[in-house]
């Protein structure tokens, strides 16, 4: 007589732990953790005390989380660096953009999202660190601290994003100005007093020269005219659920070939419609920084 018996609903779950336990360590890089937890910014809007704010250059890079060890994306997955790059990084978690300059993100990003990273390509990415994930501490303290890590690390491959402090908006929107006609994307107003906590908030808020936002694509609409036989317009859904179309924008290319269902899009907008949503909405570019997937 056996010393113990398993249910057959026992051994299913069993059998499936088993699975995903043995999935995770033949094959990790298939494995996808939870996104990690960051803030994120809303739009800068003429009212807000800037005394509260410090001010520094919105970098038009990807977004990455250094966990200690590796880079994380946003959607939770592995940015494949070269050991060398990351070789004197402090082994601490660090919230930053890998940026190779400005107007270059289409060049980065395809760096940066191959599984097998190309070293040579990697040698003009640096990870410029903004923030540091520390609880119950206000950002003024945690930018000291992080700026003590960046220089005692030595490495020079990553770089501290430079915060000033900003008078008024009619400074504000010169800074824009002068960072726009350089290249620049934006600025980004940072408050001295927040605490890192991950979701939107006024903590963060972008300053741009135009109103930009993302979107999921949910369906393709034919074209007419000289768009016959091509993409009309792409219909796409909002973080909160709604639904419109964005018809402008797009290259007789990106007509030929959209952006396939389910991929997140970025569009810029002219403020909004009495029922809310984006006015004169045109395609910019997909968003593609998440890794590659795994062939």
């Amino acid at each position: 007589m056996p010393l113990f018996t398993i249910r057959p609903a026992r051994a299913c779950a069993l059998a499936v732990g088993l699975i995903v336990f043995l999935g995770s360590c033949l094959f990790p890089a298939l494995t996808r953790a939870q996104p990690p937890a960051i803030p994120l910014a809303n739009v800068y809007h003429q009212g807000v005390d800037l005394q509260a704010y410090w001010v520094s250059e919105k970098l038009d890079g990807v977004r990455a989380y250094w966990d200690g060890a590796q880079f994380w994306s946003r959607g939770g997955h592995v940015y494949p660096a070269p050991a060398w790059f990351t070789k004197q990084f402090p082994n601490q978690p660090l919230d930053g953009e890998l940026w190779s300059g400005r107007g270059r993100f289409s060049q980065l990003s395809g760096v940066v999202r191959k599984q097998q990273p190309v070293e040579e390509e990697w040698q003009s990415v640096r990870f410029y660190v903004f923030d540091i994930p520390i609880k119950n501490t206000p950002f003024a303290t945690r930018y000291q601290r992080l700026k003590t890590l960046v220089e005692e690390s030595g490495s020079g491959y990553l770089m501290l994003v430079q915060q000033h402090p900003i008078k008024d908006h009619e400074t504000l929107v010169a800074k824009l100005k002068s960072t726009a006609a350089a290249g620049g994307e934006g600025l980004m107003l940072k408050r001295k007093a927040s605490l890192y906590q991950a979701g939107r908030s006024d903590d963060l808020l972008k300053v741009k020269t135009f109103d930009d936002a993302e979107a999921v694509v949910v369906g393709h609409r034919p074209g007419n005219g000289k768009y016959q036989g091509m993409m009309g317009a792409l219909e796409v859904e909002l973080e909160n659920g709604r639904r419109f179309r964005i018809g402008t924008g797009f290259s007789d290319s990106d007509r030929r070939h959209p952006p396939p269902l389910g991929a997140t899009v970025t569009f810029r907008y002219r403020g909004l419609t009495a029922t809310g949503l984006p006015r004169f909405a045109s395609f910019l570019r997909v968003r593609n920084d998440e890794p590659e997937p795994v062939r």
